[in-house]
């Protein structure tokens, strides 16, 4: 599709006022540059000539853009056109995208942790820290918003459930557990820690995916998450309740 408007011009119509410039105005002209096209750019300076421009076209939003004289519409609107993104009646609301960035960036901090420290990423700490790290992080997420994360909790662990409060000390607990397993301090504690909400979560999620075959939205990145329950969650927990073993097995092995 790119070559066959490489010489096309589109039409476009974005806000730029003096107290603001509309970000997906830009992110479209960006876009269409991107695409091929030469853009006719004309700006909306006021409220008044916004307002007019809408009436006029029947649109409810701006940037709007036209190729070929004919209304594509805004951001969203113009990566459909351009096969960028389905149409919004296909698109689907789950991603694993952010525990993927979680879980890659904690492992580039723990192979280059192994680095600093023995000068290789292949070392038994290096594991260890890829874990610890994936704790902190997903902790963090949490904490953003204890109280929409202890919600959407409810809906599959079994401890919440029971004990409500246990959802907002969830992510403190992580937190707390994987910080001193990044240091190597308090190995008994942390490991303690680790493995009681690891197996909690384990046998939660197990449950409520694997037995009950109910769909659900994990916690694990926040209460607004829209990373599906399942596999990733659950190796998540089993991570957590393998290092709580491994820890002190391997702190009584090296004492």
């Amino acid at each position: 599709m790119t070559g066959n408007h490489q010489l096309k011009t589109a039409r476009l119509h974005r806000m730029v006022m003096p107290g603001h410039i509309c970000p997906y105005g830009l992110k479209s002209k960006d876009l269409l540059e991107r695409q091929g096209y030469e853009v006719e750019d004309h700006h909306l300076k006021s409220r008044e000539e916004t307002d007019a421009f809408m009436e006029k076209h029947g649109v409810e939003t701006t940037p709007q853009t036209f190729i070929d004289g004919e209304r594509i519409g805004g951001y969203d609107d113009l990566r459909v056109y351009f096969e960028l993104d389905p149409p919004e009646e296909e698109r689907s609301d789950t991603t694993y995208r952010p525990v993927i960035a979680i879980f890659t960036v904690a492992l580039l901090l723990a192979l280059g942790l192994s680095w600093h420290q023995y000068g290789t990423v292949l070392t038994v700490r290096a594991a260890e820290w890829f874990v610890s790290l994936s704790m902190t992080i997903l902790a963090i997420q949490k904490l953003q918003d204890v109280e929409s994360f202890s919600t959407m909790f409810l809906n599959y662990d079994l401890l919440a459930r029971r004990w409500v409060r246990y959802g907002k000390i969830y992510p403190y607990a992580e937190a707390f557990a994987g910080i001193l397993m990044t240091a190597g301090a308090l190995v008994w504690l942390s490991a303690s820690v680790s493995f009681t909400i690891g197996l909690i979560g384990t046998v939660s999620i197990f449950k409520a995916v694997y037995i009950e075959k109910r769909e659900l939205k994990c916690a694990c990145v926040g209460g607004s998450s829209s990373v599906p329950l399942g596999f990733v969650s659950l190796t998540e927990s089993l991570m957590m309740t393998a290092m709580g073993v491994w820890m002190p097995l391997r702190a009584t092995l090296l004492g």
